[in-house]
């Protein structure tokens, strides 16, 4: 697997529509949720992507301070179907994680989760700080990391 973390920028224009392309796959296609998935933050943040010899496997989305919320958020978290299952995941989070402390040394780091993933997103040290609620027909969760607890 190779990694890279990148600004929108810096990225060539391929890396873009596949990344772009396996966003709109995954969380408007596959999850059958018609959503403004250009929403105008990737301007401004750190794209993680993992890619194997098949393409982009893992991408997420990190935002700065201030962009989203007050503290950094991590999002758009995505494994690519044939890759669900195999620690992937567990390893892009580990990536999104220590980036975001690296950048932007926060205290807490943000990110809302599709509620079904509550307990992977536990497990990587996020704590639910809302009730279940619906975005765009999927039940989701706000959750929060904070610096200094175990992840």
């Amino acid at each position: 697997m190779e990694w890279n973390c990148q600004m929108l920028s810096q990225m060539e224009g391929r890396e873009v529509y596949d990344m772009l392309r396996l966003r709109v796959d995954v969380f408007v296609v596959e999850q059958c949720c018609a959503y403004p998935e250009l929403d105008g933050l990737d301007i401004e943040a750190i794209h993680i992507i993992g890619r194997d010899s098949l393409g982009i496997a893992a991408y997420a989305r990190l935002l700065p301070p201030g962009v989203k919320y007050n503290a950094p958020a991590i999002g758009r978290v995505i494994v690519r179907p044939d890759r669900r299952g195999t620690g992937l995941g567990h390893e892009l989070m580990k990536k999104a994680l220590a980036r975001s402390v690296s950048e932007w040394a926060p205290e807490q780091i943000r990110l809302q989760a599709q509620f079904h993933l509550k307990d992977f997103y536990e497990g990587h040290g996020f704590a639910a700080i809302s009730e279940p609620y619906d975005e765009d027909g999927i039940p989701h969760i706000d959750m929060v990391w904070a610096a200094g607890e175990d992840s």
